[in-house]
């Protein structure tokens, strides 16, 4: 028996899906991602905000006192309210123990051997350096930043 000649047709495949319009589950991922972006931003924002005006606070205190021990006491003492934001019994340390208390945490430790020495006596003095002041200032602002930072 002779067979009938079949005509045989390659098989069609249907074209590739589009990649536009892409599919609900990715437009989900998109608006998630989109809205992590927008709330993380707007964190990043409340932070340098506040942190700006903490900085502003400090410079203003600072400079409205009359003399160098008086800036030396405002600084002490915006230092000791932040600290309580840390630790509530930190604005009752004396001596080293607050000098060391201000110290922990921090890289390089500039309060117990730097120029945060300053803090312990120069509230005392008749005369301060004004380089030393400006040192301590320095670092009397990095950690007042620091401490109200931990503190939130």
């Amino acid at each position: 028996m002779a067979m009938p000649d079949l005509v045989l047709r390659d098989i069609h495949v249907p074209d590739a899906p589009g990649w536009w319009p892409p599919a609900p589950g990715w437009w989900w991922l998109a608006a998630v991602v989109v809205a992590l972006g927008a709330g993380l931003g707007w964190l990043r924002l409340r932070h340098v905000r506040a942190r700006r005006r903490w900085a502003e606070l400090f410079d203003a205190e600072v400079e409205a006192a009359t003399d160098a021990p008086a800036r030396i006491a405002a600084m002490s003492a915006l230092l000791r309210r932040a600290a309580r934001r840390v630790r509530p019994d930190a604005d009752r340390l004396q001596g080293d123990a607050w000098l060391a208390f201000l110290d922990a945490g921090m890289d390089t430790p500039a309060f117990v051997d730097g120029p945060g020495r300053l803090l312990g006596d120069g509230g005392f003095r008749r005369r301060v350096d004004g380089a030393d002041l400006d040192a301590l200032h320095a670092v009397a602002r990095a950690r007042f930043l620091a401490l109200m930072a931990a503190g939130r």
